[in-house]
């Protein structure tokens, strides 16, 4: 059971970025998944959630807006697309899965979450 997120890199401000998630030994079609991030120095933090049953999202407050999660249960993926990046965007960004789908209160925590990602690098810089 893998998860590998991926499509970091560095991009100027109001600028985007598409991260993936690649699931493999197992059917992501069941999963809900949570996008987390972690900045230097800062515990890591919830930035979205889509479920596995009608594709139901939420997302921080912070990124509410500027971010969409998606999904491709046929390639086994999910996305993670990031408009308008702010310099406070940049950190280590982790996709998870945990079998859905999770209740609201629980969605953007790490807790409920079995399955991670390694971590895909972020930077917003000019």
């Amino acid at each position: 059971v893998q998860l590998q997120a991926s499509g970091g890199g560095l991009v100027q401000p109001g600028g985007s970025l598409r991260l993936s998630c690649k699931a493999s030994g197992f059917t992501l079609e069941y999963f809900a998944i949570g996008w987390f991030r972690q900045a230097p120095g800062k515990e890591r933090e919830g930035v979205s959630y889509i479920s596995d049953v009608d594709q139901t999202t939420y997302y921080s407050n912070f990124v509410k807006g500027r971010f969409t999660a998606s999904r491709d249960d046929a390639k086994n993926m999910a996305f993670l697309q990031m408009d308008n990046l702010e310099p406070e965007d940049t950190a280590v960004y982790y996709c998870a899965a945990e079998l859905g789908p999770l209740d609201s209160d629980y969605a953007l925590k790490q807790d409920p979450y079995d399955y991670w990602g390694q971590g895909t690098q972020v930077t917003v810089s000019s």
